[in-house]
């Protein structure tokens, strides 16, 4: 696999300042908690869900299990999307990556934690808590995050990343849930 190239200077002046925290929220009208659960618990499976990721793969360890760890790569970052439209090249020929260890994980609370342990978009010190709650009419899913200032990027950048990767994500799920619902009331389940 790649390794990080880490900028000294750039991670010397990250050290200095406060950490960028942020949440992002998605609510889901319909699909419950416990259903949506099951999707966000399946840890080498955010390829599924996350939009421009393009790979998911374990690296070591039993998925859903803490120490476990996932290589995702592919997707593109508001600061790629910035440098598209300066006409830059270096954004389309670079492959953005991260490795992500479970840390901790509690299904009866539907919630888990991971942190970025490697990755080429200078994600230092990352390290996220992924939950979804119960609402009265579905469900909410909820990303909390934070990292030190990443050198290139803005706060909102980050924000924009992770609440716009949240809400396609929710919707992807509920498509997946009225799927399988779909193939219930026509009686084609797979066996």
């Amino acid at each position: 696999m790649e390794s990080a190239n880490i900028d000294p200077v750039a991670s010397e002046m990250s050290q200095n300042e406060p950490k960028w925290q942020g949440q992002a929220c998605a609510d889901l009208a319909g699909p419950k908690a416990d259903q949506i659960w099951p999707f966000l618990e399946d840890f080498f499976g955010l390829d599924k869900w996350f939009p421009t990721l393009a790979t998911c793969t374990p690296v070591e360890g039993v998925s859903g299990q803490p120490g476990c760890v996932r290589y995702c790569a592919g997707f593109r970052t508001p600061v790629d999307q910035e440098r598209d439209i300066g006409g830059g090249t270096e954004a389309a020929a670079t492959l953005n990556w991260t490795k992500q260890k479970l840390l901790s994980i509690d299904p009866a609370e539907k919630m888990f934690s991971y942190s970025i342990v490697d990755s080429n978009v200078g994600f230092n010190s990352y390290v996220s808590t992924v939950r979804v709650m119960p609402k009265e009419d579905g469900c909410r899913m909820v990303w909390d995050y934070e990292v030190e200032p990443v050198s290139g990027w803005k706060p909102e950048d980050l924000d924009q990343f992770i609440g716009s990767g949240l809400r396609v994500m929710a919707e992807r799920m509920k498509e997946a849930l009225l799927g399988q619902a779909n193939r219930s009331d026509s009686g084609t389940d797979l066996i």
